[in-house]
């Protein structure tokens, strides 16, 4: 028998993320949370005051009519809460990541390896190397060993090993990542699970001190510190308040003395003293800062970007000088091989075959893209060599970032392919000379952006392979949005100063550092600092670890060291080096925001005061009604429930930020005073407006 349907709720259910937000606003009533925010601190001391009148007056002996009272004070409520709805909404996304990142994090078992353990290049541990314990109990620099299936107890760097590590809880990738020891992919992070193979490890935090918790406390907004900006901008805020809080406590008394001078009219009562305080007093971008503040770092959340403070946000949005690494950046990444150029007369099969063998123990991706190259143009295929060369045993010389050759030798031969600049050394220290043909083949490719890679047999030149890295499509475009927002890019490579300027030139960016180390980096950020400009970069590398201290926004690779990801005030959970440019934007969205709403709330109070003030002293100063061109009837009450209304009308602007698009600060800075300079000014005279008309066609006044 088939069940009957279900009845659905006439009233349907919020969901969750706005159901906590709605406790969690009551639950920041509690003055000690309030005191944090003294702007609507103020606002919530008046609406208490309101209240206990609005108790007298239903006694009899109040100044005003109960039920204004009682309106002004439930409005004034309104308004505190809807300032903490503001808040708790926008730390609502971040509660429930953090929930789900919870769960994660939970107390495994660790195989620790006893005091002493011997690391052994190659050696798994054994059941006697090793004592299963609490992932507790693990403590910084401990040795532990995890294998396939095992997850990862804490954060660590990678000693010995190589496996496959499955970060999709973190990352949101479901495709494993390679992680294994001495490179610049060795950092791990507790929580993430081994699919395949072992690794040691040794811990880098101390269990509940891992990037996990970190990351937990981040996006809860727990830590969340406030940035130089709005610590500025809160201050500004409290001394205008106090400011207002004087004038008001000064308008009563003359309003007290005036009437007994004058023998006639009514001083301004308490409560709508406490009205116009509220309505002077910048509570519109008091109540929405914080909120702006914590959907900045939201927004950075979503695209899986990890940041240490706001201040890193905020700084984003300042940053003049863009520094790119341009592999995988601003090109493909993997240069690949796309001609063989012989020289001085050699042949080409020659070359074909000595590339070959000299790419044979080259593990790179360009060298394994010379050995496809060879089998796809050429057909030469591994079994093809010579059997005279083939048959006398091979010593291979593998490729390394040192050395920048590789090769092989076999009996009296003696292969080698590597960098134009390594190879010109080799060729004269083997007693031959460098030709000028060869010398021309090099700078023709450099100067067309590529990369040469000389091949000698026995010290003698027989050609070039033409590396090729393809510039991003649309890459340039970016650049000249970036120019447009007084950004410069720099982009940094370890190229010649000919191929970096060719790319640099492809690419469109401002400017380049060639041939970089880790101290040239270093030097050209501080030289920047020192001329005013605030500079951003990307790193994964142990070597990149300085120049990301030293930068005013540094990015770090997920996949990178630790020691990078220490020295960065952000993590990229994807590991894409062209996020920074995003960052960036973001960076910029929330200093346009927080700029256009301070200019909107500012603008909008000064419509106010020609609404409400009038209002207020009218029964004191009966002249004032001429200012009354609005023709209102409960201009005050208008004007408190136009003040708490706004708030909420500007909650989504403040949690999904302005439009951004590239500009000037000047253009900024023109576009804020007119649309919210302008429309701050008028949006007042028009909603208070209608607020007065719906009470009257109410019988409200």
């Amino acid at each position: 028998m088939p069940h009957p349907p279900k009845i659905q709720s006439r009233h349907p259910i919020l969901p969750a993320i706005y159901q906590r937000a709605l406790i969690d606003a009551v639950g920041k009533l509690d003055p000690r949370l309030m005191i944090k925010n003294p702007v609507m601190f103020v606002v919530e001391a008046g609406s208490a005051l309101t209240t206990l009148l609005w108790f007298q007056a239903l006694t009899g002996n109040g100044e005003d009519p109960a039920g204004f009272i009682g309106a002004i004070s439930a409005w004034l409520w309104f308004t505190v809460l809807f300032a903490n709805y503001a808040e708790a909404l926008a730390e609502g996304r971040g509660k429930a990541q953090a929930e789900s990142l919870r769960k994660m994090r939970q107390d495994t078992m660790a195989k620790k390896l006893y005091l002493g353990y011997e690391i052994e290049k190659g050696r798994e541990p054994s059941l006697s190397d090793y004592l299963e314990v609490s992932s507790s109990t693990l403590h910084k620099t401990d040795l532990f060993y995890v294998k396939a299936g095992d997850t990862i107890p804490v954060d660590g760097e990678v000693v010995e090993g190589i496996a496959s590590v499955n970060e999709s809880a973190i990352t949101g990738e479901s495709a494993p990542v390679i992680r294994e020891s001495g490179g610049d992919r060795s950092a791990v992070t507790g929580g993430t699970v081994i699919l395949s193979d072992w690794l040691i490890i040794r811990a880098s935090a101390n269990a509940g001190e891992g990037f996990l918790d970190h990351m937990i406390s981040l996006i809860e907004g727990a830590k969340r510190q406030k940035t130089p900006n709005e610590v500025a901008l809160n201050i500004l805020l409290i001394g205008l308040t106090a400011i207002f809080l004087v004038v008001c406590v000064t308008l009563w008394a003359f309003s007290s003395y005036s009437v007994k001078a004058a023998g006639s009219g009514m001083p301004i009562s308490v409560t709508v003293l406490v009205a116009l305080l509220v309505c002077l007093a910048p509570t519109t971008i008091g109540g929405l800062l914080s909120a702006i503040g914590i959907a900045g770092m939201d927004r950075l959340i979503r695209r899986n970007v990890i940041t240490t403070s706001g201040r890193a946000i905020e700084a984003a949005g300042d940053v003049d000088v863009l520094l790119l690494d341009k592999t995988g950046t601003i090109t493909l990444g993997n240069r690949q091989a796309v001609d063989l150029i012989l020289v001085d007369g050699m042949k080409m099969l020659d070359l074909a075959e000595t590339a070959q063998l000299a790419s044979l123990a080259d593990e790179t991706p360009e060298g394994r893209s010379i050995v496809v190259l060879v089998k796809e143009k050429y057909g030469l295929r591994g079994r093809t060599v010579r059997a005279t060369e083939s048959g006398t045993g091979m010593q291979f010389v593998p490729f390394s970032s040192q050395t920048r050759i590789s090769g092989v030798d076999f009996g009296d031969v003696h292969i080698r392919k590597g960098a134009a600049d390594v190879m010109f050394k080799h060729i004269e220290m083997n007693g031959n000379h460098v030709s000028d043909a060869l010398r021309k083949v090099v700078d023709t490719i450099s100067l067309a952006g590529g990369t040469p890679l000389v091949v000698t047999k026995n010290g003698m030149a027989l050609g070039v392979v033409h590396l090729k890295d393809i510039v991003k499509g649309g890459i340039r475009e970016r650049f000249s949005q970036l120019r447009k927002m007084g950004i410069k890019t720099v982009m940094i490579t370890g190229d010649n100063r000919l191929t970096a300027a060719t790319i640099a030139a492809e690419a469109g960016v401002d400017g380049f550092l060639a041939e970089a180390t880790p101290e040239s980096k270093l030097n050209l950020i501080r030289d920047y600092q020192t001329g005013g400009r605030m500079v951003a970069m990307t790193g994964d590398g142990t070597n990149d670890a300085p120049a990301l201290a030293q930068a005013d926004v540094a990015v770090a690779m997920n996949t990178g060291t630790q020691p990078a990801r220490e020295a960065a005030n952000m993590i990229d959970l994807d590991s894409n080096p062209t996020k920074l440019i995003e960052i960036v934007e973001i960076g910029k969205q929330l200093l346009m925001t927080r700029g256009a709403l301070t200019t909107f709330s500012i603008a909008n109070d000064l419509a106010k005061y020609f609404v409400i003030i009038p209002a207020a002293f009218i029964t004191t100063y009966p002249a004032l009604s001429a200012l009354n061109i609005l023709g209102l009837h409960n201009a005050i009450l208008s004007a408190v429930i136009f003040n708490a209304l706004i708030i909420v009308a500007l909650i989504p602007l403040a949690l999904h930020g302005v439009t951004y698009r590239p500009m000037t600060a000047e253009v900024a800075l023109r576009n804020n005073i007119v649309i919210y300079g302008i429309g701050g000014i008028v949006a007042p005279f028009i909603g208070i407006k209608v607020i007065d008309m719906v009470l009257v066609i109410m019988g409200v006044g």
